[in-house]
C-alpha cells in the first residue's frame, strides 16, 4: 500500500471518530443514537489499529528484504 493511501485511511478514520464523538450525549450514552455513535468510535478505533499494523509490517517487510 502507498503511503498516502495509508495518510488518508488514518485521516479518515479519525474524522470518523471526531464525527461520532459530535453525536454522543455524553448525559446519557447508552441511550438511542448515542449507542450507536459509540459502536462507530469503537470500529473506528479498530479500523485505525488496524491500519497502522499494517503500516508498521509492511515497513519491516521493507527492511527484512533490503538485508
Amino acid at each position: 500500500m502507498n503511503r498516502a493511501f495509508v495518510v488518508v485511511l488514518v485521516l479518515l478514520a479519525l474524522g470518523l471518530i471526531a464525527f461520532n464523538v459530535t453525536l454522543v450525549d455524553f448525559n446519557d450514552p447508552l441511550q438511542g443514537d448515542s449507542t450507536i455513535a459509540l459502536i462507530g468510535i469503537v470500529a473506528s478505533l479498530c479500523a485505525l489499529v488496524l491500519i497502522l499494523i499494517f503500516a508498521l509490517s509492511k515497513k519491516i517487510d521493507k527492511k527484512l528484504k533490503e538485508d
